[in-house]
């Protein structure tokens, strides 16, 4: 696969209270992704963008949130559509965000 694309796939971590709660109870990390990333994808850009944590992955689940009406005033939209990554870590590795932060 293109290492180019690979960086490009993962957009951001999601940090929430759902995702919290899935991280400790299931050994799982949410990510927001790029809409047409595909699983295999999606594993090999985690195992590469964290590959100094030695970080393996077991499975990847995705999910598309289709973005929610809202109203301003009179006007009408929408949020835009997100693509959520929940990526199942391997044996003991684990994702550190705080990691090189100074």
């Amino acid at each position: 696969m293109n290492t180019e694309r690979l960086m490009q796939i993962i957009r951001a971590p999601i940090i929430s209270e759902k995702a919290t709660l899935v991280g400790d109870k299931h050994r799982q990390v949410v990510f927001e992704v790029m809409a047409d990333a595909t699983k295999a994808e999606i594993k090999a850009a985690v195992e590469l963008l964290f590959k100094e944590q030695k970080v393996e992955v077991s499975a990847v689940n995705v999910v598309n949130m289709k973005g929610k009406p809202k109203r301003h005033g009179r006007f009408e939209g929408h949020r835009r559509d997100v693509k959520k990554a929940y990526v199942s870590l391997k044996g003991q590795g684990d994702i550190n965000f705080v990691e090189g932060v100074a």
